[in-house]
């Protein structure tokens, strides 16, 4: 931080409530998950951010963060032991939205700061005078009077509910005294709410006399004999030791111990993507829209995130009667437990569930590693987990290995731990082990564990495998067979509306004891360290813990699967595929870097091109990716009608805006939405993609398995997924996607494969008919609702049907019709009206599924897979209509995406038995793309398409036919 920069620091904590108590309670429709205080802290947070960076208003923040009270226990419990006791516990509905508002100030990309054992307060007072002694600014946001000590000429204190700042004048207006007097005020008055005694009788005013007559509180003590008034001088002296606890209880610590030094808060432009990630998962369309048109991030291209919600440890449930499940310690050669019996080993396995990170051991020789593998064969069971310099499997280096072979039983191995100093590259080697220890060899480490990784007969447990397995992979070895508790999570317990599969959250949820995180071991900001640097011990701790959490986790979630049904969907659609897409991201892409080249150019030409156009078009020159230029230049200098203030004052421009404004003729808004999607896709591809490639020239895609409720893959580091088809230039970018020399790439595409299940499912002839005679289904949809004669149909009555038919699949409604017709909202009713008409089995499915979904809180694909909706039977209205239509959707894209799952398994062996090489690459919603030799393309389509077409038996055999689009070329557009 340099002279002249200015700090803003939000009182997190403060906004909290300040957020929960100005709004009306507002839950979540997907689930009901309470969000009002985060709706709230989301758009107060947005609305400080936008308003700050107006200069007109006052100093830009070149730093910012949001601060919070890590918990209610600090330092000052210590010296008085009732400080705080009279708080009330937070609203029940408040709870699951701590961790929650958290997320979504991470999602903002601004530094989110607490500290053990001090309060938010410390750390704005430290961070304050770390500010100014650097020669910068400071704004405080908060109207809490215990931080107007900090208040000075160059510290401001900023009421945004209010709109009002408060400096030293202010200060001294309010309470009588200047901010170098507040801590003596607050040591004579008390805080009721902080539980701060202060001096009984004397309140704020008599505090700022007694203050301005003596000077300060330690002569005012010394001298309260004089005082003619007798309670206040009996008071005083009686309470003068209360009164300097109290004093030294308000005082803020400006020496706080910061874990994210000053300089790491500097501001910038957040990740359009990440912030609409979470606030789609929010489900704040308002916000949503601001924010996309604000950062120019198109969020219907956006997939919203998975939101993990901290909710309190949950008890077991209970199982069918009469059903038996397989106990835990065997793997699946078990004997048969009753359900009470499977109940007991659940309760058994949470409730010895006392960490004790003493009992862990660190492994630093070659004989007791062997001695623990000796262990691991004769129960036949280990937990076993990776250390890594980053989370890219294909990228880490191997730092360490962790492993359990029963509960509060475990250890870590360090392989690759450097000097903590940071200075081995200075050391010796010798001197490296005099500082941190002997480290077995990592070659000698992986040959002890590689013949038990890859034994048969030892069942290795884990969270998220696929990562260990590519690590593992990459050092030579081939870890099976294996059980992953993430996986059993999700087969089990797929719903938007409970907490994620990740290990933290079941270790709450099922285990009740929070592990150790990594920000913990490792720090964070400019303070944080690798792993590789830690101490040995204090990882051995954390790693070890993992692996302990892991096959505890094992215990109580593997015997449900089959008291519950869910066995199967685990064993032959999740588990199998771990080996699958970890070959895929293995293997990689090719993508040509001078095609990317070629195309930033010429995206950006067009761009500049674009914003030629749009200043001619408005008569000036004007920011397109500024809403308030923008709105300004729409409505007020060009009049357009249908403008929209928002609540900050400012013209609303989001794209729904755009595209009505657009509809009604005029260029402009046209231009505007062609230059966002074009500055979205240079930024998201053409420039960021090479930055993925590998020495080779290929990009490693993660497939994340867990990350959607009805069994769809999600792709990530970089999203493979969302690169757009259906414009030119989305599929400009899928050209850059190529085959190396001798190679063509395959592209085989389901047809349609969603309507020929929903044709199944609820048993349509006529759309049964059509599928099994090859006819367009759009066109004769068109045909039975409008009457018209197929041949010769008009594309505009096609491309209606078509909207129905898809539309009709997601639940769409009379309005969202309209809008994507462009037609009126009765003209939309009618449509769908006539089209339930032709079609009654739909509605009957329909019908049916809701009402399967309310008796049972969940539904089925037709491989078993479910997906719950306990919301379903919720007394709010719109959190019921949306469970429906999902409910509604589910067996149909859960059962696409399981028969595209059950392709990817079969595929490679199926190639390996015809003798071809071909190597499946990507998976991207119903599109398989593999990488094959000239030579065998002929021989390999044929295989493809009979594979995918054949997923689904002989589990399902649909009454319509499966039909696969396959095609080779040189590169990913062409084969499409």
């Amino acid at each position: 931080m340099n002279k002249g920069d200015h700090l803003f620091l939000v009182d997190g904590s403060a906004y909290i409530f300040r957020a929960y108590h100005a709004l009306p309670p507002l839950t979540r429709k997907s689930d009901g998950l309470p969000v009002g205080a985060v709706s709230g802290f989301c758009n107060m947070l947005w609305k400080l951010v936008e308003e700050s960076r107006d200069t007109s208003v006052g100093v830009a923040p070149t730093h910012f963060a949001v601060i919070f009270d890590h918990s209610s226990t600090t330092f000052r419990n210590e010296l008085y032991a009732d400080y705080k006791a009279n708080r009330e516990a937070p609203p029940e509905d408040l709870v699951p939205q701590f961790a929650l508002i958290r997320e979504a100030v991470r999602a903002f990309d601004l530094p989110c700061i607490e500290k053990q054992g001090f309060e938010a307060d410390d750390l704005i007072a430290t961070y304050t005078r770390h500010a100014v002694e650097a020669g910068g600014d400071v704004t405080i946001v908060s109207s809490d009077k215990d931080l107007m000590q900090l208040v000075g000429p160059r510290v401001i204190l900023y009421d945004q509910m209010k709109d009002k700042r408060l400096g030293p004048d202010e200060v001294k207006e309010k309470f009588g005294v200047h901010p170098d007097k507040m801590i003596d005020l607050q040591a004579l008055v008390g805080d009721t709410s902080d539980n701060v005694p202060g001096v009984p009788g004397i309140g704020p005013k008599t505090a700022a006399q007694l203050l301005d007559e003596y000077g300060d509180l330690e002569t005012l003590l010394e001298r309260a004999a004089e005082i003619k008034q007798n309670k206040r001088r009996e008071n005083l002296i009686a309470f003068a030791d209360q009164a300097r606890l109290s004093k030294t209880l308000v005082t803020l610590d400006q020496n706080t111990p910061l874990d994210v030094p000053l300089d790491d808060l500097f501001i910038h432009e957040p990740d359009g993507e990440k912030l609409i990630s979470f606030l789609k998962a929010m489900e704040f369309t308002s916000l949503t829209r601001r924010a996309a048109a604000q950062l120019g991030t198109d969020a219907s291209e956006v997939e919203s995130a998975a939101i993990a919600v901290d909710t309190p440890a949950r008890g077991p449930d209970l199982d069918p009667a009469g059903s038996a499940v397989a106990a835990p310690g065997a793997g699946d050669a078990a004997l048969p437990l009753t359900p009470a019996a499977l109940v007991e080993s659940r309760r058994a396995a949470a409730a010895a569930s006392v960490f004790d990170h003493s009992a862990y051991v660190t492994i630093r020789d070659a004989a007791t590693l062997l001695a623990w593998m000796d262990e691991a064969r004769e129960t036949g069971l280990l937990a076993f987990d990776t250390e890594a310099s980053s989370l890219s499997a294909m990228k880490c280096d191997l730092v360490g290995v962790s492993f359990a072979t029963r509960a509060g039983r475990a250890a870590y191995v360090p392989l690759a731990h450097v000097s903590p100093s940071g200075e081995a590259d200075l050391l010796s080697d010798k001197a490296v082990e005099d500082e941190i220890g002997p480290q077995l060899p990592i070659d000698e480490a992986l040959a002890i564990l590689k013949p038990v990784l890859e034994d048969d007969a030892v069942l290795k447990i884990g969270q998220n495998v696929k990562y260990d397995y590519l690590v593992m992979r990459r050092h030579g070895i081939t870890m099976a067979p294996f059980d992953d508790t993430m996986l059993i999570s999700y087969a089990l317990d797929a719903s938007a509306s409970l907490a994620g599969h990740g290990m933290d959250e079941l270790s709450e949820r099922f285990l009740g004891h929070k592990p150790m995180s990594y920000k913990e071991l490792c720090g964070s900001g400019k303070g944080a360290r690798p792993i590789a640097a830690c101490a040995i011990d204090k990882v051995t701790a954390y790693a070890a813990e993992d692996a302990d959490v892991t096959l505890r986790l094992w215990q109580v979630l593997k015997p449900r699967l089959v008291a519950e049904g869910l066995a199967t969907v685990y064993e032959r659609l999740e588990r199998p595929l771990v080996a699958v897409l970890a070959r895929m991201e293995e293997r990689g892409i090719k993508v040509d870097r001078q095609i990317l080249s070629r195309l930033s150019g010429r995206f950006a030409q067009k761009q500049a091109g674009l914003e030629a156009e749009i200043a001619e078009i408005a008569g000036e020159t004007f920011n397109p990716g500024s809403p308030k230029q923008l709105g300004e230049v729409l409505f007020g200098k060009l009049g357009l009608p249908g403008g929209k203030k928002t609540k900050s004052g400012q013209w609303s421009t989001d794209v729904r805006v755009l595209e009505d404004l657009a509809a009604e003729g005029h260029p402009l808004p046209r231009r505007i939405v062609d230059w966002r999607q074009l500055t979205k896709l240079k930024g998201t591809y053409t420039d960021t993609l090479p930055g993925h490639m590998d020495a080779q020239g290929r990009i490693h895609t993660s497939y994340s398995m867990a990350s959607t409720t009805t069994g769809r893959l999600s792709s990530s580091e970089p999203n493979l997924q969302n690169i757009p088809v259906r414009t030119e230039e989305g599929r400009a970018i899928r050209t850059a996607f190529v085959a190396p020399a001798g190679h063509s790439l395959v592209s085989a595409d389901y047809s349609q494969i969603e309507l020929r299940i929903l044709a199944h499912i609820a048993d349509i002839p006529q759309l049964k008919e059509a599928f099994r005679e090859g006819l367009d289904i759009h066109a004769m949809t068109a045909s039975e609702m409008f009457g018209v004669p197929v041949e010769g149909m008009p594309s505009e009555i096609r491309r209606r049907a078509k909207a129905i038919n898809f539309g009709i699949i997601y639940g769409i409604s009379a309005f969202g019709l309209a809008n994507q017709l462009s037609i009126p909202r009765d003209e939309a009713g009618t449509y769908i009206k006539r089209y339930f008409e032709r079609f009654p089995g739909i509605r009957d499915y329909m019908d049916s599924t809701k009402a399967f979904a309310k008796e049972h809180g969940h539904v089925e694909t037709l491989f078993g897979r479910r997906v719950h909706y306990p919301d379903i039977r919720s007394p709010n209205a719109s959190v019921r209509a949306f469970n429906e239509r999902a409910a509604i959707n589910a067996p149909i894209q859960g059962t696409a995406a399981d028969i595209i799952r059950r392709a990817m398994i079969r595929m490679e062996p199926a190639l390996a038995d015809a003798g071809l090489s071909a190597r499946m690459l990507l998976q991207v919603h119903d599109e398989l793309i593999f990488e094959v030799e000239d030579d065998q393309i002929d021989a390999t389509l044929p295989v493809v398409r009979r594979v995918m077409e054949e997923a689904a038996l002989p589990v399902v055999q649909l009454s319509v036919p499966i039909e696969v689009d396959a095609k080779a070329a040189a590169n990913w557009d062409e084969a499409h």
